[in-house]
């Protein structure tokens, strides 16, 4: 990544962000929508903690910049990729509970249980992730009912049994059973790729584009959501808590293995290099369109936090 790519990058990730948080700001007021009763407002508030914390918002950036890639309209792709953050932050809220990883931070903040309570932490992440389909089915979302549904599908799957959730699974397993490297690649896709490989398709699905980019896109999701945890779990064994803005060393101690402790850091950052390669080969035919979702690949593997 040259000085001016990355500048480049840092620049439309951060409007990305921006954009992003201003549109989830709007989704959490407290005025309720039509057929809503009320909002209660310690669960708004609460809500509103664990999603409005800062973070680099890299899954909103991908919907965003994957369907600018085939000219889709952004308002649309906004509405998806706020909705997807919702995922992400009820995941987050859920994952930093006392009966999962027990985490006290979170971007460098107290977590949503630590801020409130345990029990108004679930309902905050059960409300994000109910929200999360509602903002897409929503005719605000300006798009064919047809690729709303395929969103909302794809959503679901990604999100799921199958997906995030399941990885989760996988992962409170793994401190009993530690799992090989094949068990380890199927745990990360599932935990943390699934969402991120969403994120890539949806802005296809958002574009209406042909299924064969559909799937490419798919592909260069899984590549560097593989990264995105792998870089994760080679900052765990070698970063510091400040830098993270969370706790580290955290898998290690609860006995899981990772890939990284697993080969070895040096193994590790040569898989990442290797990754962004496959990443940047899946985007070739869409040539210089495709930049910054080139560079944003670079970024996943080599960020320091």
């Amino acid at each position: 990544m040259s000085k001016d790519d990355r500048i480049a990058f840092e620049t439309a990730l951060f409007l990305r962000a921006a954009a992003a948080e201003t549109e989830l700001r709007r989704i959490l007021d407290a005025r309720p929508l039509t057929g809503e009763i009320e909002r209660p407002e310690r669960l708004m508030a609460a809500m509103r903690h664990g999603v409005l914390n800062g973070g680099k918002r890299l899954r909103p950036f991908l919907v965003m910049e994957s369907a600018a890639l085939f000219s889709a309209d952004n308002d649309a792709a906004l509405r998806v990729a706020a909705a997807l953050e919702c995922v992400h932050c009820y995941s987050l809220i859920h994952d930093d509970l006392p009966s999962m990883d027990d985490d006290d931070l979170r971007r460098g903040q107290p977590t949503v249980h630590k801020a409130f309570d345990e029990a108004t932490a679930i309902l905050a992440g059960d409300a994000l992730l109910t929200l999360a389909f509602d903002i897409i089915a929503d005719e605000a979302t300006a798009l064919p009912a047809d690729r709303r549904v395929a969103l909302v599908l794809a959503l679901a799957r990604a999100a799921g049994a199958g997906g995030m959730v399941g990885g989760q699974m996988l992962d409170l397993e793994a401190e009993r059973n530690r799992p090989g490297e094949a068990g380890i690649i199927t745990l990360q896709a599932m935990k943390t790729g699934a969402l991120i490989r969403f994120a890539c398709e949806a802005g296809a699905i958002v574009a209406g584009a042909l299924s064969a980019d559909r799937e490419r896109l798919a592909e260069f999701g899984s590549a560097i959501g593989l990264a995105f945890q792998l870089a994760d779990d080679l900052l765990d064994l070698t970063a510091d808590a400040k830098q993270m803005g969370k706790a580290t060393n955290k898998d290690a101690a609860a006995g899981k293995a990772t890939l990284a402790s697993l080969h070895g850091p040096d193994w590790a950052r040569g898989q990442l290099h290797g990754l962004i390669d496959q990443a940047h080969a899946l985007l070739e035919p869409y040539g210089e369109r495709a930049g910054l979702l080139k560079e944003a690949a670079t970024f996943v593997a080599i960020r320091n936090s």
